[in-house]
């Protein structure tokens, strides 16, 4: 009889702890080697683990953890490898700690179709539109969808970046999450609330009644917020972390500001690199509009978009990331 497994193999468990790794460690503004002489590690040992070269210990894990702040995320990937591994061990290995949650119920398994963002600049507030088009190409039905809030106003000092966000928090009021599906509203639920980060499940469902997404189906889903310039700022980034078909990206600022737009995009295995294609440029009722967009990205690939302003003075540089 053929049982089908779902768990992950100890690669994909351990490349999984890398991406996340490297998540949190660009969250917090530091370098492999910032990250690694914080940690007591020899300087180049984040570097080995985020390309594969070392997989992690529990060691490596805890102190992570502990540095970066990362809410038990790298912990339970690592509480996965740790599953991973006991399951190809031989029978008189010890039994395997019982896994963390999932992100989605054992047989689902989600495809990005589509997924556009639209990000607006008012002068003093951003406002971000988020497009996805979602296929349940799974055995089971999808009642939820994970999304990913975070800033970070001083890159590279996370002490300065952890300090104003204790006096200066990001709020779901400022924020003002708006969800749908179909037209119809999503409720949601909290289910990380920290001062510069936030995640949200995304429920397929509302006082009405509920929609899952079955197996075979695909459905578009819009969310959108608004953050101030004190808390977001001049970098948006983005992070495959579903099988995604296409992906684009929609910057549009006030053209009297004279805006500038670069790029960056970067992987587990690669460090950062310029966009192979430009951002293109096209006027739009008063807004300098940046368009870019890939295909077929690959799965935990980052991709950044950077800007400044020309005419008027000059902010301080801060970054964001939406997942």
């Amino acid at each position: 009889m053929d049982e089908r497994d779902d768990s992950p193999t100890v690669e994909q468990a351990a490349e999984a702890f890398a991406a996340e790794l490297a998540y949190w460690r660009e969250v917090r503004g530091l370098s492999k080697r910032g990250l690694a002489l914080k940690m007591g590690f020899d300087p180049s040992y984040v570097s080995h683990v985020e390309s594969g070269r070392h997989k992690p210990t529990g060691d490596f894990a805890r102190r992570s953890e502990e540095t970066l702040n990362a809410g038990k995320a790298l912990w339970k990937r690592w509480l996965d490898y740790e599953a991973a591994k006991n399951r190809t061990a031989p029978a008189a290995a010890p039994p395997a700690p019982r896994r963390p949650e999932q992100p989605y119920a054992t047989g689902s398994a989600i495809i990005v179709a589509h997924d556009g963002a639209r990000l607006d600049f008012d002068g003093t507030h951003y406002g971000l539109t988020m497009r996805r088009l979602l296929r349940n190409t799974g055995s089971e039905p999808i009642t939820r969808y994970l999304i990913r809030i975070s800033v970070d106003r001083y890159p590279g000092e996370p002490e300065r970046s952890n300090a104003h966000y204790r006096e200066h928090p990001l709020t779901w009021d400022e924020l003002a999450l708006t969800a749908t599906c179909h037209g119809e509203t999503m409720k949601w639920q909290t289910k990380h609330d920290r001062d510069a980060f936030k995640e949200v499940w995304l429920l397929f469902e509302n006082e009405q009644g509920r929609f899952p997404l079955y197996p075979g189906e695909e459905v578009w889903i819009e969310y959108a917020y608004s953050v101030g310039e004190e808390k977001w700022g001049r970098w948006f980034q983005r992070a495959v972390r579903l099988p995604t078909e296409h992906l684009e990206v929609e910057l549009a600022f006030p053209a009297d500001l004279d805006p500038a737009v670069w790029g960056t995009e970067s992987s587990m295995t690669a460090e950062a690199a310029p966009l192979r294609t430009a951002p293109i440029r096209r006027e739009e009722e008063g807004m300098r509009v940046f368009s870019w967009s890939t295909s077929t990205p690959a799965l935990h690939a980052r991709y950044r978009l950077e800007w400044r302003f020309r005419a008027g003075p000059e902010r301080p540089t801060t970054q964001r990331e939406i997942r």
